[in-house]
């Protein structure tokens, strides 16, 4: 089944459940917690069959996303290429694929990078708290201030070239929102009894912060991580389709969104559908995970 066919069902199980109220007043918490549940199994089923098919398909089935046939350019959607070719005659399907692989790894690799920053930069302020933490809040505050796309326009433009470099720029501009949701964490749990506990037989400040409050965070992270990659995959879009993130003829989603653009005035208007119909279901996917996994660690706490 292609990736449209898989994103057009994955939508119809969310619209019905989304269709119902989520509100806590409206509805039973057992109805609530039912219909989280099964948003979350169609995302987390959504996310697993993207993963799985960018990497195993093109690999198992040796697809040559760079195969050129122009006696094929601009193929209408048919068997031989269930999404039809682009302008140069290659498979979309294929280039869809590939794309995907590059598109997810830079948003999961960008998250990673992301919170790693992110978590170690607020667990420290948060456990010294003082002046320490305000002064590296305001430090925080003042990068907020600066708008993210134009200083991940300024750094992409600057050091453009492979993914790795794309990767990087991504989640040392992502790391600001994960450092304040850290701190605040980080604030309750350093007057938790454990934490007196350690201090009293002599452990030093790394050990608590890095083996007793930052693991009993990682729910916190976990959960933060999942929209992370959203975002990330949405910022690479962003910078591929700017045409300054990933470059022809290494394909992404957001490349090919750019070049079907242009092939919409060649009449080849199902080539921006694909990729626009997968990078949309991927991106509420891990939103949905993301909303699942903060409602159980809600009522984890509150059931403890």
């Amino acid at each position: 089944m292609c990736c449209t066919a898989w994103s057009i069902r994955a939508f119809a199980m969310i619209d019905a459940a989304v269709a119902l109220p989520i509100d806590e007043e409206a509805q039973p918490p057992r109805r609530r917690r039912a219909q989280l549940s099964a948003i979350a199994a169609v995302s987390l089923f959504w996310v697993l069959a993207a993963v799985l098919a960018c990497w195993i398909v093109p690999a198992a089935l040796h697809l040559n996303p760079y195969a050129v046939d122009v006696a094929h350019a601009y193929a209408a959607p048919q068997a031989r290429h269930p999404l039809g070719t682009d302008g140069l005659g290659r498979d979309e399907l294929t280039r869809l694929l590939a794309g995907g692989r590059i598109t997810l790894s830079v948003g999961a690799i960008a998250a990673l990078v992301a919170m790693l920053i992110g978590t170690v930069y607020g667990a420290i302020s948060g456990y010294y708290g003082g002046s320490i933490d305000t002064l590296l809040m305001r430090v925080v505050d003042v990068f907020l201030s600066i708008p993210t796309l134009f200083l991940l326009l300024f750094l992409a433009s600057m050091f453009h070239g492979n993914v790795l470099t794309l990767m990087i720029v991504i989640g040392v501009t992502s790391w600001l929102g994960p450092a304040r949701l850290v701190r605040g964490e980080v604030l309750t749990l350093k007057e938790r009894l454990y934490v007196e506990a350690a201090r009293s037989v002599g452990a030093g400040d790394r050990r608590i912060i890095f083996r007793h409050v930052v693991p009993n965070a990682a729910g916190t992270i976990i959960t933060a991580s999942t929209f992370m990659i959203a975002t990330a995959m949405l910022s690479e879009t962003a910078l591929s389709y700017l045409g300054i993130g990933i470059r022809a003829p290494m394909p992404s989603w957001g490349n090919m969104l750019s070049s079907a653009q242009s092939d919409i005035f060649a009449g080849a208007w199902w080539l921006i559908l694909p990729p626009g119909l997968v990078l949309l279901a991927t991106t509420c996917a891990f939103n949905f995970l993301g909303d699942w996994l903060r409602e159980v660690g809600e009522r984890s706490v509150a059931g403890s």
